[in-house]
């Protein structure tokens, strides 16, 4: 059995923490454990017996109406790693179409996740 658990607690700190000691105060409005805003899916888990953790959220730069999901890595000596789930944009609106658009790039990147947690082929979920 796996040490990794889901966690739908909200958002670690340290995601944000190691984020901004890496790229600098600010620098991670999607990371912040204390926003707020709905809908903003986000999946994360955490490793019970090394402490690491994994999480996808939704980010962006500059207007924030273009967003994707990122799947971020703390491994457990420190350190964050940003990994590549590949192509998973969509545009942030509460219309049918993009809500749709949004849950299909969420669901690729949490899969993505899986499989880094868990590897390819054994999805222990």
């Amino acid at each position: 059995m796996s040490a990794w658990r889901r966690y739908d607690s909200p958002l670690l700190p340290a995601f944000n923490e190691r984020f901004e000691q890496r790229w600098g105060k600010g620098t991670a409005p999607f990371l912040d454990p204390e926003l707020h805003e709905q809908p903003l899916p986000r999946a994360q888990w955490i490793n019970v017996d090394t402490g690491a953790a994994v999480a996808v959220v939704p980010v962006w730069a500059g207007d924030e109406s273009n967003r994707s999901f990122a799947t971020f890595y703390l491994p457990p000596g420190g350190d964050i790693w940003l990994l590549r789930p590949g192509s998973i944009d969509y545009l942030e609106s509460q219309t049918t179409q993009h809500i749709t658009l949004r849950n299909q790039a969420f669901k690729k990147a949490v899969e993505y996740a899986k499989a880094f947690i868990y590897g390819p082929d054994d999805h222990d979920f």
